[in-house]
């Protein structure tokens, strides 16, 4: 594309070429003559002079040090999201998908199919199920009876649905990832040993969702384990049964989360947090990597921390924690004086 194209679409400003032509989109680190890139965190702004991009995105308050002519600049509001813009128009037919149901695949009795539907080899889908259109079933995947699947859905290679599940409009499920299975539930025999509770719920999944790579959703014991619009879930992640995870969240990968557990909206969870059952985590809270949640969070805020605490007390703490060295010195030295008064 010219690059007057794509400043058109971005709402953008152009210096310097408006008839260049671009095919790729790049790292600035990397990228050469013929393709595009951004500037959007100011680490990257050093990149600017030694970069061989034939343009940039940029903001419009950049400031180079030095002009070069042989780059041209694309200045908009946001150029995170002018790159998100680009990446989506330039991957729109990047990939063509054949839409064909494989021989190799399996439908069961009264199972209704969408139009310009996809499912790949191997596959087997239960029967009593729905599959909305333009939703793309890999190989290798199996999905349970009663299960209903939405429209412009993708559904990776190797995901396992169980029975009675429900999954939403433009959800994304990626490979290796089970919805459905047995929520950890056993009760304690008076003789030590366990006896297993039915877990008769189900997973819903509501419409804008997209869950990574090798996650595990547990079905819920009675009623639903619940992942609400919009939510963002990256790869190795645990949601327990009954638990609830609010609209918008993002949750980072190998988070865990125990039984009944419910998140508000637009949380974010960063890596390998583990949250305890049972507890309520309020709307707009950002729970750092690492962290343990012991009881539920009724303030909005970031928390960080082995045992979960608001940021500034959590870094407090820590410097605290660095003047303990000097401290001790001090007291040896007030130790000193007092002995020597004696």
């Amino acid at each position: 594309m010219k690059l007057k194209q794509i400043a058109e679409i971005l709402g953008g400003t152009i210096e310097g070429n408006p008839e260049q032509e671009v095919s790729h989109i790049a790292e600035i680190e990397h990228a050469g003559v013929g393709e595009i890139t951004f500037i959007s965190n100011p680490v990257y702004a050093k990149y600017y002079e030694t970069t061989k991009a034939s343009a940039i995105i940029v903001a419009k308050n950049f400031e180079a040090k030095d002009i070069r002519t042989d780059i041209t600049l694309i200045r908009v509001e946001d150029p995170y999201m002018c790159f998100v813009n680009l990446l989506e128009l330039f991957s729109k037919d990047a990939v063509t998908e054949e839409i064909s149901i494989s021989a190799l695949s399996s439908v069961g009795k009264n199972s209704t199919l969408g139009e310009n539907i996809s499912i790949g080899d191997f596959t087997t889908i239960g029967k009593d199920c729905t599959v909305g259109m333009n939703t793309r079933i890999c190989s290798n995947v199996s999905v349970g009876n009663g299960v209903s699947i939405g429209e412009n859905s993708y559904i990776g290679s190797n995901v396992v649905i169980y029975r009675k599940c429900k999954i939403g409009n433009n959800v994304i499920i990626h490979s290796g990832t089970v919805i459905g299975s047995d929520g950890f539930g056993f009760a304690k025999n008076k003789d030590g040993s366990y006896k297993k509770i039915p877990q008769t719920g189900i997973v819903l999944i509501d419409d804008d969702v997209e869950i990574g790579s090798n996650c595990c959703i547990d079905r819920a014991t009675i009623g639903e384990t619940h992942i609400c619009r919009g939510v963002k879930m990256d790869n190795q992640i645990q949601i327990a049964h009954n638990v609830v995870i609010g609209e918008d969240s993002i949750i980072i990968s190998q988070v865990g989360i125990a039984g009944s557990t419910k998140i508000g909206k637009r949380c974010i969870i960063a890596g390998q947090a583990g949250i305890v059952g049972h507890l309520t985590i309020c709307d707009d809270v950002v729970i750092g990597a690492a962290v343990g949640v012991t009881k539920s969070i009724t303030k909005p805020g970031v928390y960080a921390g082995y045992r979960f605490k608001p940021i500034k007390e959590n870094l407090k703490e820590e410097a605290y924690i660095k003047e303990i060295p000097f401290i001790k010195e001090k007291l040896k030295i007030i130790e000193k004086s007092l002995n020597k008064d004696k």
